[in-house]
């Protein structure tokens, strides 16, 4: 349920930009009547119309998200809020001047700002956020814990590049489908890699230790 609501924005940003790129005359058409007085000048074109459309739905998707968790009595992650502001700001911004570049810009952000809190953490605060974070679910050596913060932290970074390149390099429609599928199966084979990683760091539970020993020599 958790990782449903957590990628729910995105979900939905990109079922309404695919949607409204079938017909972006009436995805603009639609922008103009009900959102125009977002818009500088009032009136949405065509070519920004879907990406438009897209951003507004992807801002009250956030809000929603976070008034649902609270609701819940859920705490809020900071990382969450970061995502708020950028994504009104940003996506605010690519509303009212009818431009995408703030909201393709957004992903970018978080991406290094994640990578910063790491950073800041560890060299300013002397304290390993990672381990704060996961601490009670993995019991690894100080040293484990600083490799995976600078994995993370360069993960973090190159993401941030990854994401302008493909936005600066290619059509929105292709950076729309970057942002679904290329962030998240990225993210994914990182995980993984990271578990293969761990796996050689993790203790042996009290239960498998004991267990090889009785199935050691002399054991029935």
């Amino acid at each position: 349920m958790k990782l449903l609501l957590d990628f729910l924005p995105i979900l939905l940003f990109f079922g309404t930009f695919k949607f409204a790129e079938r017909d972006a005359q009436a995805a603009a058409d639609f922008a103009t009547e009900h959102f125009g007085f977002l818009v500088s000048g009032g009136v949405v074109g065509p070519k920004e119309g879907p990406v438009l459309l897209a951003t507004i739905v992807v801002i009250i998707a956030t809000l929603a998200q976070i008034a649902f968790m609270l609701a819940r009595g859920k705490k809020i992650d900071l990382m969450l809020w970061v995502s708020l502001g950028l994504v009104t700001v940003l996506g605010g911004a690519t509303v009212w001047f009818h431009n995408e570049t703030f909201i393709k810009w957004k992903p970018s952000v978080l991406y290094w700002a994640m990578a910063m809190s790491f950073w800041i953490s560890q060299v300013v605060f002397h304290k390993n956020l990672l381990n704060t974070l996961m601490g009670g679910q993995l019991d690894l050596p100080a040293p484990v814990w600083r490799t995976l913060t600078r994995a993370w932290i360069g993960f973090f970074g190159l993401m941030g590049i990854l994401n302008l390149y493909v936005a600066y390099s290619f059509s929105t429609e292709a950076w729309v489908n970057f942002k679904l599928f290329g962030s998240l199966g990225l993210m994914l084979i990182f995980t993984l890699a990271q578990g293969v990683y761990l796996s050689r760091h993790l203790k042996p539970a009290d239960g498998a230790a004991n267990g090889t020993a009785e199935t050691g020599p002399g054991a029935p």
